[in-house]
């Protein structure tokens, strides 16, 4: 067996279509096609990355064709003392700790702890100071607002020196018109 039939049988094995073995690989569709229909042969990046996809694969067999498909799954032995020294040294996960509601402990342990813990740490207070925000003052509708004569000098001599040179008008049809005084 060839190695673009191996990497067919890959195919087959993942039970994808090769469009998805492409995506899944991250490599591009046509180099799938390629390689399936013996026009190319498999790069070494692509062989490295249908093996972290699919590490089950034997190397042996994807890259020369010898020994079986995919490896035989061994039986872990761990003598007692391993055993021992990995539950010793290992922390139980966060579900474990969890009996009750109360997190395994009694009532009045969990009321102990709390109360040590409010102890050890100073929990700040919300103060309910009130602070005098600066008084505005009250305007009603009939009241003027002063207009601030020199600031519309200002501007009328300003757009007297900047003149309109051209005004242009976009359409969302993408059109636009062109107007020149």
């Amino acid at each position: 067996m060839n190695l673009n039939e191996r990497i067919s049988k890959i195919i087959e094995y993942s039970e994808l279509s090769a469009s998805e073995f492409a995506d899944a690989v991250d490599v591009q569709r046509s180099s799938v096609s390629h390689i399936t229909s013996g026009r190319n042969k498999p790069s070494l990046d692509f062989l490295i990355k249908v093996k972290e996809k699919f590490p089950e694969l034997e190397w042996d067999w994807l890259i020369k064709g010898e020994g079986e498909m995919l490896k035989k799954a061994e039986p872990e032995v761990v003598s007692e003392t391993e055993s021992e020294k990995s539950r010793s040294t290992s922390l139980p996960d966060l579900f474990s700790l969890i009996d009750d509601e109360n997190f395994g402990y009694t009532e009045s342990e969990d009321r102990v702890m709390k109360k040590s813990f409010e102890e050890k740490i100073e929990i700040p207070r919300e103060s309910f100071k009130t602070v005098e925000s600066p008084k505005q003052e009250i305007l009603n509708d009939s009241q003027r607002l002063e207009v601030n004569s020199t600031q519309n000098n200002i501007q009328n001599t300003e757009n007297q020196q900047n003149k309109i040179k051209r005004v242009v008008l976009f359409y969302e049809n993408g059109t636009f018109e062109s107007f020149e005084p």
